[in-house]
C-alpha cells in the first residue's frame, strides 16, 4: 500500500465513514509490519496518538483514553480512542469511543479527564467546531459511560463559550471532586494572547460557575496555557501544564513546547490561587514529553501518563503510518517538598526472568539482543563516566547519558543512536543533576526510552530510532557500579 503523503483540510476533516473501506484494512497491515513499534507502551494500531485522556480507576479496572487519528501520522479530526488496564501495565484496546459525530464537536473531540460519578463515568472534554468561513468555536462537553463501556453525550455544552475577554483558544477541562462539589481547570488563552489557567466549580457537574484566573505566577505563560491538571493531596498541591511559547528565560527548555510544574502548599478556592507556589520547572528532562495527565487514585497514589510525542515535529515512523505513543504510568510523590516521578510498582510484572547483574565494574559491556529491557545501575561513591544504549558493536553509534555527579551534570545525546529527527530543537539535552551517588532506573521499549534519575527527582524520556543490529549495551565509569538488567515481556 502506498500511503497518503499529501493531506488537504478536506482530508483532514473527512468523517470516517467517507474513507474507501480497504483504506484502514491496509493501512493496519502496513503499521503492524512497521519497525519500532513498542512491546509494553501503548500505542496507536494506525494514525496518529497525541494527549492522554479521561485516565481513571471505573468499574474494578484503569480507564485510559487518548486523542486519535486513525487514518494517518497527521493531526486530523480526532476521537477518544480507549483502553482498559486490571494492572496498569497490560492494556487492552477498546476502540474509538467519543467520537465527532454531534454539532458540537464536528471537528474534533478534543483533550479531557474522566472521574466515577455513581456507577457510571463522567469524562469532561472539549468540542472543536468550525463554521463555513473556518471560523473556530470550542464548547466544553460532557458524556457519561456506562459499565459497559457505551457513552451516551450530554447533549448540550456545560460551558457555552470562552469568558469575556478570551479567545476560542479555550480547552482541556480537567475535572474532580473538589470540597462540596467539582472542580473545573482548563486552559485559555486571554485576548492579549496570552496563556492563563481558568477555574470553575458545579455541584452537579452540569451548571458552572467562573471562579476566574488561577493565581500561581506573575510572569507571562507564552500564548497558551495547554493541559492544566491540578492535583491536591493534604500537604501539597501540584498544577501540571504546557505553557505554549513560554520565554527560555522563565524556565530554560529546548523542545518546541515545554510540560510544566509548579508545586505549592495547598489551593485556596476563595483567593483562586495557590498558595506559596514554586518557580515553574521542567517535568521532563528528555525531547518529547508532553501533555501529561495526572490524577489521584482511589489506593490514594498520584498517577500519570504522558504523551511521548510533540506537536509540530516530524518523526521518522510518520512514513510507516502511525506516529507517538504513551509513556509508562509512573506515580508521583513529595520527598521534603520535592517532586518525584517514579514507575509504578506494577511494572515489575513484566521482568521475564531473574536479573542479570554485574556488580563492582567500571565496564560493563554486553548485547541486550532486544531493545526491550530495564536496567538499573547504581553507585555508592561520586562519579562520571558515560553510559551508551542502542550501541552497534563497534561502539560508533548510540544514544549516549554522560554524567559527572561530582559536579551535578548530566548529558543525553541521541545525535547517533539512529534515524535523526526534531534536529531544529537539538539533538543533546544537558541539565543538573543532585551532588549524590548516581542511580539510574531505565526501561528502553524499541523507539522509546524513559529514564529515572535518583529515585525519579529527575526524568529524562526521549524517542530513538535504531538500525537492528544497535541492540549493545556500553557502560563506564571512573568508579565502580553495580548494574542489574532485565528483558521485558510483551504487553498482554
Amino acid at each position: 500500500m502506498e500511503l497518503k503523503k499529501d493531506w488537504t483540510t478536506q482530508d483532514l476533516y473527512r468523517p470516517y465513514q467517507d474513507w474507501a473501506p480497504d483504506y484502514l484494512e491496509n493501512l493496519t497491515k502496513t503499521v503492524k509490519n512497521s519497525p519500532w513499534r513498542f512491546g509494553y507502551h501503548i500505542q496507536p494500531p494506525t494514525g496518529l496518538l497525541n494527549d492522554p485522556n479521561g485516565f481513571a480507576y471505573y468499574n474494578g479496572k484503569w480507564q485510559l483514553f487518548y486523542q486519535a487519528y486513525p487514518m494517518g501520522p497527521v493531526h486530523g479530526v480526532k476521537s477518544w480512542a480507549h483502553v482498559t488496564s486490571d494492572n496498569l501495565v497490560d492494556w487492552q484496546e477498546e476502540g474509538l469511543k467519543l467520537l465527532p459525530d454531534s454539532s458540537y464537536d464536528s471537528h474534533g473531540v478534543y483533550s479531557g479527564t474522566a472521574m466515577p460519578m455513581g456507577d457510571q463515568l463522567f469524562l469532561a472534554y472539549t468540542g472543536n467546531v468550525r463554521d463555513e468561513n473556518w471560523e473556530r468555536y470550542t464548547y466544553q462537553m460532557g458524556a457519561f459511560m456506562n459499565p459497559s463501556g457505551e457513552i451516551t453525550k450530554i447533549p448540550t455544552p456545560l460551558i457555552a463559550e470562552p469568558p469575556k475577554g478570551y479567545t476560542t483558544h479555550f480547552r482541556d477541562p480537567q475535572v474532580f471532586p473538589f470540597e462540596d462539589g467539582y472542580l473545573m481547570v482548563i486552559g485559555a488563552q486571554n485576548e492579549q494572547e496570552e496563556g492563563e489557567v481558568l477555574t470553575y466549580f458545579s455541584h452537579d457537574c452540569l451548571n458552572w460557575e467562573q471562579l476566574g484566573k488561577l493565581n500561581f505566577t506573575n510572569e507571562q505563560m507564552g500564548f497558551m496555557a495547554e493541559c492544566p491538571n491540578l492535583l491536591l493531596t493534604d500537604e501539597h498541591a501540584l498544577l501540571i501544564f504546557c505553557p505554549q511559547g513560554l520565554d527560555p528565560a522563565i524556565c530554560a527548555y529546548q523542545n518546541i513546547y515545554p510540560n510544566m510544574y509548579v508545586t505549592a502548599a495547598s489551593y485556596d478556592k476563595e483567593k483562586n490561587a495557590l498558595i506559596s507556589p514554586s518557580a515553574l520547572k521542567n517535568l521532563d528532562e528528555g525531547f518529547d514529553v508532553y501533555a501529561t495527565q495526572a490524577f489521584k487514585a482511589p489506593d490514594g497514589r498520584l498517577l500519570s501518563v504522558s504523551w511521548v510525542g510533540l506537536p509540530e515535529i516530524a518523526y521518522p515512523t510518520d512514513k510507516y503510518g502511525w506516529a507517538h505513543g504513551l509513556s509508562i504510568v509512573k506515580e508521583l510523590s513529595f520527598k521534603e517538598d520535592v517532586l518525584y516521578q517514579t514507575p509504578v510498582k506494577e511494572m515489575r510484572e513484566l521482568r521475564q526472568e531473574n536479573a542479570t547483574t554485574y556488580t563492582d565494574e567500571k565496564l560493563v559491556t554486553f548485547d541486550a539482543k532486544s531493545n526491550q529491557y530495564e536496567l538499573q545501575i547504581d553507585f555508592e561513591t561520586l562519579a562520571s563516566g558515560t553510559f551508551t544504549l542502542l550501541a552497534d558493536e563497534e561502539q560508533n553509534h548510540g544514544m549516549t547519558i554522560t554524567f559527572d555527579a561530582s559536579h551535578g551534570k548530566m548529558k543525553i545525546d541521541r545525535s547517533q543512536a539512529g534515524e535523526v529527527f526534531g534536529e531544529d530543537f537539538g539533538t543533546s539535552r544537558a541539565f543538573e543533576i543532585a551532588n549524590e551517588p548516581l542511580s539510574l532506573q531505565i526501561f528502553v521499549d524499541q523507539s522509546i526510552i524513559e529514564i529515572f534519575i535518583n529515585g525519579g527527582k529527575e526524568v529524562a524520556t526521549l524517542r530513538a530510532f535504531p538500525t537492528e543490529k544497535q541492540t549493545q549495551v556500553h557502560l563506564q565509569a571512573d568508579a565502580p557500579f553495580t548494574t542489574h538488567f532485565w528483558p521485558l515481556r510483551k504487553m498482554k
